[in-house]
């Protein structure tokens, strides 16, 4: 029986690959305990960090510190990785408990799952194939944040939009977090002119407030490009 994550990477030890398509409601539990991909997951955050971070300083000069934290934000977000793992088929692939839908697994799960097999990529082959699965499947995000990386990018954009009319910049405002030191989401909303804008959640406070500007954004009616 072919290992199914073969397309992507031939693994020396497939207990891995089998391991980042584990989620935790499957309950697989061995004599060591619970076994589920959740510590993968926080491995293949910091590879994929480190890979697009990499990719996206390697364009010269062209873009500053600011716009490259920015287009990295935009990159790793939790839509773009659970985009690219309905895009390459890692909901059919996962191993799940039978409380959740194969085919409307939650924006969340799949991004987590994206990042479990870069960690097990990363563990079974190193840097090289991990830097190849992620630039292969994640191109299409890559190329947008490059697109739009001299334009107007969302804190600027809703920054200017407010200064216009509201005669001063936005602030924001963390509203919830959750998880651990190793996993934490952050949710923040944005708030100008005596409004508060609907709230976006984010990895660490920059992509939090990032995706609130873009929030922020549409609710005045201007084009965000999410």
């Amino acid at each position: 029986m072919s290992n199914p994550l073969d397309p992507f990477h031939r693994f020396e030890d497939e207990s891995l690959a089998e391991l980042a398509l584990t989620h935790a409601s499957a309950g697989v539990s061995d004599g060591l305990g619970r076994r589920d991909n959740e510590r993968m997951e926080f491995l293949g955050d910091t590879v994929l960090d480190l890979v697009i971070a990499e990719s996206l300083f390697g364009d010269r000069a062209r873009y500053d510190e600011g716009a490259l934290t920015e287009m990295k934000a935009q990159v790793v977000s939790r839509k773009a990785l659970a985009g690219a793992a309905e895009r390459i088929g890692l909901p059919q692939r996962a191993r799940i408990g039978r409380g959740l839908n194969r085919k409307a697994l939650s924006r969340s799960v799949l991004a987590n799952l994206y990042e479990a097999v870069v960690g097990a990529i990363f563990l079974d082959g190193g840097l090289g194939p991990a830097r190849e699965f992620v630039l292969d499947t994640l191109g299409p995000e890559l190329s947008a944040a490059r697109e739009r990386g001299g334009e107007a990018l969302p804190k600027q954009a809703f920054q200017e939009v407010c200064q216009q009319k509201f005669s001063g910049p936005p602030s924001y405002k963390v509203i919830r977090t959750c998880g651990d030191a190793n996993s934490r989401a952050f949710l923040v909303a944005a708030h100008a002119g005596g409004q508060t804008f609907p709230s976006a959640w984010g990895r660490t406070m920059k992509e939090a407030e990032h995706w609130a500007a873009y929030e922020g954004l549409l609710h005045l009616g201007y084009d965000a490009r999410p």
